[in-house]
Formats: structure tokens, sequence, C-alpha cells
């Protein structure tokens, strides 16, 4: 006869080797929704480059988001665009999408380049996260299916209503029921970028490029084309016009806009 413990460890290792072959089916189940529609699109609206001396904005309680070397002594040079993004990443959205991290990059040539060595430098300008819709199967909602809370008051009560005045109105903007949809225009840049060798004014070839990185619940990370990343998605990603960085602020070319 075996022992309690026995039986324990025996139904503990069935429900995990369960466990482990059900989340590679899931992981594998991605592969039957192939992602072929996704499109995408970037434009630049305007770029210029600022100089600053850091060791001034390090003692200042509002320093420049996004600025690396914020310790260094030296004056260097920043870039600043603004851009319009137009994407319908609907397609990217499964039963077993967790969410999906998009970014607009800006890709240029760096300032030396080592022998043979043709990659350019890459830099993250604007990122955002699109979580999943709520599944009508996942816990909280089918707790509040079951067993709704009974609490209510006047304030929360006057606040659904309103809440449904509101969803009677006509929206021209697609909620979470089309997760994945962006329509950007003249959109600031969350990060500055600059370049080690602190001069970035008058850079030329530089391009904007859409990219996102789907993260399931279970299995791999599936990156967007032109990533070198594997696995990848199909569909397009949006690259703009290439364009150079102007001069300083202030001089006589100083900024460039579409």
């Amino acid at each position: 006869m075996y022992s309690s413990l026995n039986r324990i460890q025996a139904v503990f290792g069935f429900f995990t080797t369960v466990a482990l072959f059900v989340a590679g089916l899931a992981a594998l189940s991605v592969l039957l929704y192939p992602a072929d529609d996704v499109t995408s699109s970037v434009e630049l609206k305007s770029v210029q480059v600022l100089r600053d001396n850091v060791l001034i904005r390090r003692n200042m309680s509002n320093s420049i988001k996004g600025r690396p070397h914020y310790y260094s002594t030296k004056r260097e040079e920043y870039a600043q665009i603004r851009f319009d993004l137009d994407a319908d990443l609907s397609p990217l959205f499964n039963w077993n999408t967790k969410q999906l991290f998009v970014y607009v990059l800006a890709s240029y040539p760096p300032s030396t380049r080592a022998g043979n060595d043709t990659r350019n430098s890459e830099a993250i300008i604007w990122d955002t996260i699109i979580p999943a819709p709520k599944s009508p199967y996942s816990f909280p909602a089918l707790k509040e299916r079951f067993f709704p809370s009974s609490k209510t008051s006047w304030g929360t009560s006057k606040k659904n209503s309103n809440n449904d005045e509101k969803q009677q109105k006509p929206s021209s903007k697609k909620q979470a029921d089309t997760p994945g949809i962006l329509h950007l225009r003249n959109q600031k840049s969350k990060y500055q970028i600059t370049d080690i060798s602190g001069k970035i004014a008058e850079r030329e070839n530089v391009t904007l490029i859409v990219g996102w990185n789907v993260q399931p619940w279970v299995g791999a990370l599936w990156w967007s084309p032109g990533t070198g990343a594997v696995p990848r998605t199909a569909g397009q990603a949006g690259r703009s016009k290439p364009f150079d960085f102007p001069a300083v602020k202030g001089s006589n070319r100083s900024e460039t806009a579409t």
C-alpha cells in the first residue's frame, strides 16, 4: 500500500505533466492564427536639435525625461521628434495574447564606425503597452457574474447612470472592443535621444521605424518583422522616409518639418 505522501506526490506529478502538456499546446496554437493583416505607418512631423549643459540640468528638479548621461559635465545635443502614427495591430490579439508592447524607434548612422560595421544606432523615442481585452471566462468576470456584489450606494448608482448615458452617445474612437488600433497625430516623443559622442546635429539618413512585441500568456515572445529576432510575426512594420537631423536650434537650419 502506498502512503498518503506517495499518493500526493503521484497526483502532483500527474498534474504538472498535464499542465505542461496543455501549456505546450497553447503555445503552439498561435501558429494556427497567422497575423498577416497587420499594417502600420509612421511619418515625421517635426524634429529639432537642442544643446544643453547637463551639469546644470542635473541640479534642477524637473530634468528632461529620457536623457541619458545626466551626470556628465559636458554639453551635449539631443533631438526632439514629433510624428504621426497609424497602425492596425488587432490581428496580433488572440486568446493567448496577454499584452502588446508597441514602440517607435529612430535609426541613424553612428558617429564613428568600427571596421566593416554597417549597423545603425537605434533609440526608442516612444512606446506604449496595449493590454488584451478582459476574457468573459476570467476569474473576476465569473465572480461578478455568479456572485454579484450586493453593496451599492447612491454615489455608485449615480456614477453608473452617468456612465450609461455616456455609452449611449456615439463615439468616433474604437475602444477596447478592437484593441491595437492607433491613430496618433503630431505625437511628441516620450524619450529624447542623443549620441555617445554628445553630438547628433546634422546626422543624415535618419528613419523612424514601428515595432512591436507580442507577449503571450504562455509561450515565446513574438517580434515584429525586420528586428532580426525569432520568432517574429508577419505584417507590415512602418518606416518613415529618410530625413536629416537639423543643426542645433538657433542656427540658420535649426528645424526640419513636413
